[in-house]
């Protein structure tokens, strides 16, 4: 029989960790196996830098945590400016088992983006 605690089967993991990044950001895979329902990614993006700077974020999924592939529609909306604050929310049972994060720049004369990716979602107890 599976219960649902929500204040203590909540789990909040750092995909990315707070960095200034010049080059394309692509994350580990986060296993899902465990989680019920969607799990929110948000991606934190702080200061910008550069001359016409552009960050993609997406998400992508695997059944191996090996080899990768773009979910459709699981993409954040461009970012081209500071201060940046987007989530989306992931179904677990629509992906498959491993998730990543990938976060593209684009821009010439060094763009630069302060940023962090986290996820919340709540596990089973049995």
């Amino acid at each position: 029989m599976l219960t649902f605690d929500i204040k203590n089967s909540l789990t909040t993991s750092s995909v990315a960790t707070p960095a200034s990044r010049t080059a394309t950001l692509t994350t580990s895979g986060v296993d899902l196996r465990g989680y019920i329902g969607p799990v929110q990614i948000t991606q934190h993006i702080g200061v910008v830098s550069g001359t016409s700077p552009t960050w993609d974020g997406t998400i992508e999924d695997s059944a191996d945590n090996s080899s990768f592939a773009a979910v459709s529609g699981l993409a954040f909306t461009q970012v081209t400016a500071s201060t940046n604050l987007q989530t989306l929310n992931v179904d677990t049972r629509l992906v498959r088992r491993y998730i990543r994060y990938v976060g593209t720049i684009g821009g010439s004369s060094t763009p630069t983006f302060n940023s962090a990716v986290t996820m919340i979602g709540q596990k089973a107890t049995i």
